[in-house]
């Protein structure tokens, strides 16, 4: 049965600690997400700050898929601009076996805090990945010859050697992060999956670039499916954002009000040099503020009942909520919070919970009538 919620993995982690553990950690969550029945795990790519330890993904990939039973494993992102798209494609489907189809290929043009080691900027993120998601999505999924040059990678008569798990072609995501219409074409253009950050993690600073909206973003999006004869479905629409669960409100917010305040500060203002405390608002509310703005869900079961059903509404239909795991409290709050995830809020989103309680009332019912 589809949970309709799946786990982001950037994955983050406080400096100071033993990175080995850290990383196994993270295959440990993605095992009791898989337990829990949460549909997917996304792991992303990073390579400067100190925090992202993870630069070689597709590795924890193909760990996570020899100790997972059903859950779907992604990438998120691989970031075309530093990658040859041949063997991107190789290793999407040495993925796709390894998982035994279970694997999605997410992309996108790069982290801009990696971008300066590699010698790029944003704009020429964005233009490599323009050039190879073409031939990419031929040697993934095509059955063709690829030839292209240009002037950072070249392919001649390139196919790859090994088919696909199966006959359905893999699953390819684009990430958009809401402040460029490049990557919502791009979708519509290619008739990929989306993938979007509900609020990018610097938008409440002084002087962030204007946001798209999540909803604009899948306009955009069709809109470009319909000019190049493409469909798009909303059910390959992930959204990602923090999301912390507990027994109560208060609770929710008191487990990982300090760990949000240390990513904030020391990961985002700190590390990646970023102002991250907007005018007006104190520092003990910048938790709230963010929950206010969209960027994260705190609170109760209800509460984060209520959120999603809420940006189901704004969005007008999405596919998976992605849990983003930011590391804002200890491995048994996290633990617990995804538990009541799967346990109590799941069920009253995807409509699990409806045929026992229906069962209630029927019988209650039934009772009444004799």
């Amino acid at each position: 049965m589809h949970s309709r919620i799946g786990i982001f993995l950037s994955p983050v982690h406080e400096t100071g600690q033993d990175p080995h553990l850290a990383i196994q950690r993270d295959l440990d969550l993605v095992e009791l997400a898989d337990r829990l029945n949460f549909d997917e795990a996304w792991f992303g790519e990073h390579h400067t700050l100190g925090w992202g330890l993870v630069g070689a993904p597709e590795t924890l990939i193909a760990a996570a898929s020899q100790r997972t039973r059903q859950i779907r494993l992604a990438h998120g992102v691989v970031p075309l601009s530093g990658h040859h798209p041949f063997h991107v494609a190789s290793r999407a489907v040495h993925l796709h076996h390894l998982s035994q189809g279970r694997y999605i290929l997410g992309v996108g043009p790069g982290v801009p805090f990696d971008a300066p080691m590699f010698g790029l900027d944003g704009a020429t993120q964005r233009r490599r990945l323009d050039e190879a998601l073409p031939s990419l999505l031929e040697l993934v999924n095509g059955e063709g010859i690829v030839d292209q040059k240009t002037d950072w990678y070249e392919l001649r008569n390139a196919r790859l050697q090994l088919p696909r798990f199966g006959p359905d072609p893999i699953e390819v995501a684009l990430a958009t992060s809401g402040t460029s219409v490049t990557s919502p074409r791009l979708i519509g253009r290619y008739g990929l999956s989306m993938t979007s950050f509900a609020l990018p993690f610097a938008l409440m600073t002084p002087g962030a670039p204007d946001h798209i909206g999540l909803a604009q973003q899948w306009k955009y999006a069709e809109e470009a499916a319909e000019e190049f004869g493409r469909t798009l479905d909303r059910d390959r629409w992930r959204i990602a954002l923090p999301v912390h669960v507990a027994e109560t409100r208060k609770q929710a917010f008191d487990e990982v009000r300090e760990g949000y305040d240390r990513w904030l500060f020391e990961y985002f203002g700190k590390a990646a040099g970023r102002d991250v405390q907007p005018p007006g608002v104190p520092r003990e509310q910048l938790l709230e503020a963010r929950v206010e703005a969209g960027g994260a869900l705190v609170g109760s079961v209800d509460d984060v009942v209520a959120g999603i059903r809420k940006m189901q509404e704004a969005t007008g239909g999405f596919g998976t909520l992605l849990v983003y795991a930011a590391d804002w409290t200890t491995y048994e709050n996290t633990d617990r919070s995804l538990e009541l995830l799967a346990r109590h809020v799941a069920p009253r989103i995807n409509g699990a919970a409806d045929r026992p309680r229906e069962a209630v009332d029927r019988a209650i019912a039934a009772r009444s009538s004799r």
